[in-house]
């Protein structure tokens, strides 16, 4: 017999179960890798998580037999709509064993939600701020996650989705750059000279971790600011951009963190980290005792880093910005002389610019992520 339990957010066991289900999912599975258990339950926490302040979330559990089989999270973006002056509902954190019963019922629960709302398309997997990973991975199944931030999901995945009517709404490319191909074409190398030349423009570097916390503040501002016209955009509270950046400060080194400042404002970023996912497996979401240790360590022994979120502001895109970037970071991985492979993370198909640069630096698209819609 299968039910659909909606979680109590408030009930410790229920949350849990949410949480732990994708380790029943994915047991065995080589690729998965583990998100960190503050992330995971931070997302039902109503009380820490900035979006909570301004939108609705529920949670639901697929129960077959006394066993959680699925789940899913249905959120109703406010200020996305305002916006966009859209009605629009997203599907999110959705996990299901291969039961098209199961994942029918997560889907039509999330539809009636969406419904009772006055909500009439349906958009996913899309969840609660610019960190979480979009998509269902359709193809790049036999690599492993280089980030929590991305999404990975079993092959089967792409027909329990499509079984329910969806259609494709934009997809995402990841690629992969052997550094010992990282060459900057002569003439993007040309572009940043000049840019650097000219002096309106330049690449900071950062002494120290210290340094890089000191100019959260205004890489916030920038990250709001630079993806006005992207699909995804709302404009985020300071809530949420201090929520981001304190993110992706926690775990940064901050000789890999690129910014461009024009005068005392940041006005392009390009955030490269570590490639953390081994130690993540081996963490299994846990921190303490060891797993903190652990992740400390793999930043010395991996060979390979992961590009996720670059970005100029639109007054500057167009001024030798993009060239600049991919110079700094691209003398930064030579440099350093650790690592072998760098993956660039969720492009969007519509980033015609970024797929040209990309393929100019001979990246080779590996895997892609699905956002999908449907009209309800």
């Amino acid at each position: 017999m299968l039910n659909i339990e909606e979680v109590d957010t408030e009930n410790r066991k229920q949350v849990r179960r949410f949480v732990e289900l994708p380790y029943q999912i994915y047991a065995g599975c080589k690729q998965w890798v583990p998100p960190l258990n503050i992330d995971a339950y931070n997302q039902l926490n109503k009380k820490k998580h900035p979006f909570h302040e301004h939108s609705d979330v529920e949670f639901f559990l697929a129960v077959r037999d006394g066993r959680d089989v699925g789940r899913i999270a249905v959120i109703e973006n406010k200020p996305f709509n305002q916006y966009h002056n859209e009605k629009t509902v997203n599907f999110y954190l959705f996990e299901c064993k291969n039961d098209l019963e199961a994942a029918n019922a997560l889907f039509n629960v999330a539809f009636e939600w969406a419904k009772a709302r006055g909500l009439d398309l349906m958009i996913g997997p899309k969840g609660m701020g610019p960190l979480d990973g979009y998509g269902i991975l359709t193809f790049g199944q036999e690599h492993r996650q280089t980030m929590t931030m991305l999404n990975y999901n079993h092959a089967y995945y792409q027909q329990l989705v499509e079984a329910q009517g969806f259609e494709k709404e934009v997809d995402f490319v990841s690629c992969y750059l052997p550094v010992d191909k990282f060459r900057l074409p002569g003439r993007v190398e040309k572009i940043a000279e000049r840019v650097m030349q000219r002096g309106h423009l330049e690449v900071k570097r950062f002494k120290n971790k210290k340094e890089l916390v000191s100019w959260a503040p205004r890489i916030g501002k920038a990250y709001n600011d630079a993806f006005v016209d992207n699909w995804e955009y709302y404009p985020l509270t300071q809530r949420e951009i201090d929520f981001v950046v304190d993110n992706i400060v926690a775990v940064a080194d901050h000789r890999l963190i690129k910014i461009i400042t024009h005068g005392e404002d940041v006005v392009g970023f390009l955030f490269t980290f570590h490639d953390l996912s081994a130690a993540l497996q081996r963490a299994r979401g846990k921190l303490f005792p060891f797993g903190l240790f652990d992740l400390l360590l793999e930043m010395k022994r991996t060979n390979a880093v992961a590009v996720n979120g670059m970005g100029i502001l639109p007054e500057f895109q167009g001024h030798g910005g993009n060239a600049l970037l991919y110079y700094a970071i691209g003398k930064t991985l030579l440099e350093f002389k650790q690592f072998a492979h760098v993956e660039m993370t969720q492009v969007a198909e519509t980033a015609e610019q970024m797929r040209a640069d990309l393929k100019n630096l001979n990246g080779v698209e590996y895997k892609n992520n699905r956002v999908y819609r449907k009209k309800i």
